[in-house]
């Protein structure tokens, strides 16, 4: 949604004009304030609500997490599968 937004956004400019548009949209201030609205936007969405959500998202979000934390032993355990099925082994 926030993609096409933008696309929409500067679409009509010419290639000139983006650099001094985009510019503004990547200070540090404008990225704190941007993320300070989107929490604010889920807690009223969410938290305001008593909806159950939040917890499906801790769950997801952790299982996420964890399969990227064991994903680089898994790339070497299959890596090394790979490496002995090629040398003979089992």
């Amino acid at each position: 949604m926030a993609l096409r937004q933008f696309y929409n956004e500067i679409r009509g400019m010419k290639v000139k004009e983006i650099p001094n548009y985009v510019k503004p949209k990547l200070s540090i201030d404008y990225v704190k304030k941007s993320i300070q609205r989107g929490l604010d936007n889920y807690h009223a969405k969410y938290i305001e609500t008593d909806s159950f959500e939040p917890v499906y998202h801790i769950f997801i979000g952790g299982m996420i997490f964890s399969y990227l934390v064991a994903l680089p032993n898994e790339r070497r355990h299959l890596e090394h599968k790979r490496h002995a099925k090629e040398h003979g082994g089992h």
